[in-house]
């Protein structure tokens, strides 16, 4: 009976944690406290993600950037490199910078908390972050360009060799296997043994995302 009533209980929350916008939904973006254009950093200055996301290949969780990595260009009152220090768009993370206070961005790429992912896994496995997060460096405000849903991923689960890149190509938004001379089946099996990636029957086993 009550294992009826907690059942009951749960299942709301799991279906609206499950199909909310941030976990399933194309498209979901966010407004963000500071317009940040990743079609200007990264398209246009070509700046690597890990320069702000600086933990994306050493931990799970792909670390927003504090404060600093944003002063280290913008520093207010000549502090440092003072580029468009007087832009209004700037004023958050002036005061950010002056308060101590970090800045609230909101995440765009929002897993559901009974899902484990671990982006340290995946780059240093050869996936790139296109394959995730989409053309970011076309974007001047980010969006969720893939469901995210299980479905998705584990149709990569399965065969994960049609995404896999060289290490060095990981951040390299615009790169194709044709660039190295080969095509994706080729490089993808290849990689595949040279990352020592198990086959499908573990890639799908369940414990390796819900934990």
């Amino acid at each position: 009976m009550i294992g009826g009533i907690g059942a009951a209980a749960y299942l709301p929350v799991l279906l609206v944690l499950g199909f909310s916008p941030r976990t399933t939904d194309i498209g979901y973006q966010p407004r963000q406290p500071v317009e940040f254009s990743h079609a200007v950093h990264v398209g246009q200055l070509g700046m690597d993600c890990r320069s702000c996301h600086t933990t994306v290949d050493k931990a799970a969780f792909a670390a927003i950037p504090p404060t600093q990595s944003c002063t280290n260009c913008h520093a207010p009152g000549g502090e440092g490199p003072s580029i468009l220090a007087d832009s209004r768009e700037l004023e958050p993370v002036h005061e950010s910078a002056s308060t101590g206070e970090p800045i609230d961005w909101v995440k765009v790429h929002d897993m559901a908390g009974f899902a484990y992912f671990d982006h340290a896994a995946h780059v240093n496995k050869g996936i790139g972050c296109v394959t995730c997060h989409g053309r970011v460096d076309r974007m001047d405000v980010v969006y969720q360009a893939e469901t995210m849903s299980m479905a998705w991923c584990i149709e990569c689960h399965r065969d994960p060799s049609q995404h896999l890149r060289p290490l060095d190509r990981v951040t390299d938004m615009a790169w194709t296997p044709e660039d190295d001379g080969t095509t994706q089946e080729a490089l993808g099996r290849k990689l595949m043994e040279q990352y020592n990636i198990q086959d499908s029957q573990y890639m799908t086993n369940c414990s390796l995302c819900h934990r």
